[in-house]
């Protein structure tokens, strides 16, 4: 890490196309749920510059991401969206950034949206060759198709045992769904890493590359192997590669004063934006009301209006047929209905 180097400036555009992305990658990986048939209810529905996704119950994926950069949601691409969380009985879960169009926040507050956390975007300029830092012990190399469970195995042991440090997420999952999740990650195409010490498998990383951007979609080091510099091993070797492979940034989501922040900002990482994350539950719907003894339905405004309508063509009807009955000399009838007059 260069100690002279100018911290790395993001604007809306570099903004926008880090959100692209990543809507990209939640909708790939929503899709690759589907195809392993986890829900058939799961949907992707594009909205101003980025996506809602519904992968399974539980998913990680399930959420609205890259919203606000191309245009603000109108009522009704809200209320689709809305409906179909309610749909399969999930929140609306949608993570803002902060240089999103700022009229989008106004707008979710009105409709019932409340601030459930913050999650921070951070970036690494990829300039010239990554130096690869390999602690005393440590081996990491690409994971091969047949270590895809030791893989799995690996990083759910290190996610389900967090660090304490910073503010805590506002999720959790299970294992289950936690590997099923990293299952549909693989599928949609990130590379994966395993990190050795002393010949013991001591965690797991990911990354991803779209559009120049090499997203980080992950690392977990198991509890007995921390401290041990297996997480900058295995960050060190993701952006080695992922500027050779000509990515110019690199980018990492974290939790806000979390250790993974402060071990990235350690490796050059900047602080670019912040994501809000906003959530409105699903209305819970409410069972008809019994009905009472002698219970008649209300009528609507416009079936009252209807009927008057009716009465009052009813009634000019009844002075046409009298006016003609009169000059005929046909006698009255007591009906006051235009279908009890009688001829004789």
């Amino acid at each position: 890490m260069n100690a002279d180097r100018l911290p790395l400036f993001c604007d809306t555009a570099l903004a926008e196309r880090i959100e692209r992305v990543e809507a990209q990658l939640v909708a790939e990986a929503g899709e690759a749920a589907r195809r392993r048939g986890a829900d058939r209810s799961g949907f992707v529905i594009h909205v101003a510059g980025g996506v809602a996704s519904f992968a399974e119950e539980g998913s990680p994926f399930n959420k609205v991401a890259g919203l606000g950069f191309g245009g603000v949601p109108s009522a009704a691409d809200l209320d689709e969206i809305e409906r179909a969380f309610a749909a399969c009985g999930a929140p609306v879960q949608i993570e803002l950034a902060h240089l999103a169009a700022p009229a989008i926040a106004a707008t979710l507050t009105e409709r019932g949206y409340r601030l459930e956390s913050f999650e921070n975007v951070l970036g690494c300029a990829l300039t010239g060759e990554q130096e690869r830092i390999t602690p005393p012990g440590i081996e990491v190399r690409r994971s091969g198709d047949d270590e895809l469970q030791p893989w799995l195995d690996v990083v759910a042991d290190g996610v389900a045992h967090p660090d304490t440090q910073g503010l805590p997420s506002h999720e959790e999952f299970s294992r289950r769904t936690l590997e099923r999740a990293e299952r549909d990650l693989v599928a949609a195409g990130v590379q994966r890493y395993l990190a050795h010490r002393d010949g013991v498998i001591a965690g797991g990383a990911s990354w991803r590359s779209a559009d120049g951007v090499a997203q980080l979609t992950g690392a977990a080091t198991a509890p007995a192997h921390r401290r041990r510099g297996v997480q900058t091993a295995l960050l060190s070797a993701r952006l080695a590669d992922a500027a050779a492979a000509g990515c110019d940034i690199a980018v990492v989501t974290t939790q806000p004063a979390s250790k993974s922040q402060q071990n990235a900002q350690r490796r050059g990482f900047d602080l670019l934006y912040t994501r809000a994350i906003l959530v409105k539950q699903p209305t819970p719907r409410r069972p008809p009301a019994p009905r009472r003894e002698g219970y008649r339905p209300s009528i609507k405004p416009a079936e009252v209006d209807m009927q008057v309508r009716i009465s009052r063509q009813t009634a000019k009807l009844d002075e046409v047929v009298a006016f003609y009955r009169d000059g005929l000399g046909f006698p009255r009838s007591t009906g006051s209905s235009t279908t009890t007059a009688t001829a004789e």
